[in-house]
């Protein structure tokens, strides 16, 4: 049976307001008595009950982490679990908990509710939404504090930690077209996706600015999975491009076994770049070159913006946009060819 604040008074010899005060910091306490209790705490391994203690102090020191996909894409994609590694030890530094939310889009949609009125959270970050997510306009309503990670299209008023996504698809597009490429053809992300759209209007821009016609067949949308990546290559083979920048390590996955079973050689026949940089992306073959983003880093970066901002009486939004970098590896064929400025 697990101890209670009348068993650590018990055996400290203070009374059960006293220990309550040393549990929650409070300066109103002797030293001795402080000493004494916290002595009594260690020795027996005593967790406060947080719910109580949040009831108490008005804070739960607990974080609310939502991911409005299917349970399935989540346990499936390796973005997500350096993602959720990276809010547990931003709270963790912070001496908050994390509770990861769990359920099918729209029930986590209808059952919203029990998370922005049960008092068991200070704050949720909302990681992958929907640019048209009703998430979103339930947080603003509720006044709960939230964060998302990634920009939201039509709210600058709420906070983000965010990657430079544009900026990374330009760094893939530039160094494809310096090498010699000039059929680059792209596996979008989801354009209902606000990472999507921005990694598709860098390859564009990036086309354009060269002086090179954006071709419609060239240009084909996946769903951020190895399968997505895996039906999107099949789609581009009939437009014949010479390289491939895909919006997502996991989609590149998919788009090397198609180039694979259409007997095509990579990159001799058709390079391939990534983005994400995840584990697994050195070890495919070839290694896959791509733009690296700071997964854990946003992670951590959304846990400790958001703890910082609770209770925060300022208007001015916590807006937060970590750099990517290029990752040259073997997909991309650059110790082919010789590289152009």
């Amino acid at each position: 049976m697990p101890m209670t604040l009348e068993d650590i008074a018990r055996i400290s010899g203070y009374s059960r307001s006293t220990v309550s005060r040393v549990i929650n910091g409070d300066d109103n306490v002797s030293e001795k008595a402080r000493q004494k209790i916290s002595e009594v705490i260690h020795r027996f391994e005593f967790q406060p009950n947080l719910a109580a203690r949040g009831l108490a102090s008005g804070r739960a020191k607990v974080l609310g982490l939502v991911i409005p996909m299917g349970v399935n894409s989540i346990f499936a994609d390796p973005f997500f679990p350096l993602l959720i590694q990276g809010v547990s030890s931003g709270c963790n530094a912070n001496d908050y908990s994390v509770m990861l939310w769990l359920a099918e889009p729209e029930y986590e949609r209808r059952t919203i509710t029990k998370i922005l009125y049960n008092g068991l959270v200070d704050g949720v970050i909302v990681s992958s939404m929907l640019t048209d997510d009703p998430i979103a306009e339930a947080l603003l309503r509720s006044k709960l504090p939230f964060l998302l990670i990634g920009r939201h299209p039509s709210h600058p008023e709420i906070d983000y930690v965010d990657v430079d996504n544009y900026s990374g698809a330009r760094q893939a597009v530039l160094h494809l077209l310096r090498i010699g490429y000039q059929r680059i053809a792209t596996i979008a992300g989801p354009q209902n996706m606000v990472v999507g759209t921005d990694r598709y209007w860098g390859y564009v821009e990036t086309l354009q600015e060269r002086g090179l016609d954006v071709q419609p067949e060239l240009i084909t949308e996946g769903d951020f999975t190895d399968a997505g990546g895996y039906e999107a290559m099949q789609r581009l083979l009939r437009a014949r491009p010479d390289a491939v920048f895909a919006a997502s390590d996991a989609m590149a996955n998919g788009a090397l076994r198609a180039l694979h079973d259409a007997g095509l050689r990579v990159p001799e026949d058709v390079a391939v770049v990534g983005f994400d940089d995840v584990p697994f992306a050195c070890r495919t073959s070839p290694a896959l070159t791509t733009v690296r983003q700071p997964i854990t880093r946003v992670g951590y970066m959304a846990a400790e913006t958001l703890i910082h901002s609770i209770g925060r009486t300022e208007a001015e939004p916590n807006h937060v946009v970590l750099p990517t970098e290029l990752v040259i590896r073997e997909s991309c064929g650059a110790n082919l060819k010789r590289m152009r400025r």
